[in-house]
């Protein structure tokens, strides 16, 4: 009886979570993308708005090299005590040496974390019920476990070929037969949550692992990641359908 009260109690004790929302002002396929309106607002807010009030989240801060994106956080109210340093802000910068930056500065002004939790803004639709979803999974693995968003492979492996000088070979030998309702489960990486502890990121410098916990995406919008213009037009239309529904 005591054990499980202790458990409950554990459980409703809220962790100290910070939310990093990486924006660099660079974007080759999709130029100026995170300040670029998708629906009513600038693609950032996008990702505020849905980490802003969470129980589990102790701040919010947004990392950007970009002055206008540092504006849109300051007035969303959120962290944005620096532009990122330029060393940072290339092509070649790792994501996880710019979270490194913003947790170790965070530690340093205000209080030790129990987690990091990376949201990119190119996933605009990802939901409040997700996140939290997440966090809680985080939670039940004593934050020890990163927990990485994930979604159904629209192109199950065992179907991919490769071109060789010998001519199109599958990926994987013998997958070519499966038929579909037969395919072993198969998931992707959808950039939409990367939550991990600031000791396991420091020693393993990688949000990855054999262990990691997976947050399943269903919904494919959820999944959307804005890479291309193309994957703008697929945000846009799903927007304007959802507002055709509204009415």
């Amino acid at each position: 009886m005591i054990i499980s009260l202790l458990k409950i109690s554990l459980w409703n004790l809220n962790l100290k979570i910070l939310a990093l929302i990486t924006a660099r002002k660079g974007s080759k396929r999709i130029p100026g993308k995170n300040v670029r309106s998708l629906g009513d607002k600038p693609l950032i807010m996008w990702s505020i708005e849905t980490i802003q009030g969470m129980p589990d989240i102790c701040d919010v801060l947004v990392s950007t090299d970009d002055s206008a994106i540092a504006d849109i956080g300051r007035m969303a109210n959120v962290l944005v005590p620096w532009l990122r340093p330029k060393e940072l802000s290339t092509d070649e910068a790792s994501s996880v040496d710019v979270c490194l930056h913003a947790v170790n500065w965070y530690e340093s002004e205000h209080d030790k974390l129990d987690g990091i939790l990376l949201l990119q803004p190119t996933s605009p639709f990802r939901s409040k019920n997700k996140v939290h979803h997440g966090i809680n999974l985080f939670r039940e693995n004593n934050h020890q476990l990163p927990v990485i968003g994930v979604s159904h492979a629209t192109t199950h492996p065992y179907w991919c070929y490769k071109d060789t000088n010998g001519g199109f070979k599958p990926y994987i030998v013998g997958g070519s037969g499966y038929r579909s309702q037969d395919l072993p489960s198969a998931y992707v990486l959808n950039g939409a949550f990367f939550l991990i502890s600031p000791e396991n990121l420091r020693k393993e410098r990688t949000f990855l692992s054999d262990k990691m916990v997976p947050l399943i995406f269903d919904k494919p919008e959820e999944s959307i990641d804005l890479d291309t213009e193309w994957d703008w037009m697929i945000a846009e239309s799903f927007l304007q359908k959802q507002n055709v529904s509204s009415k």
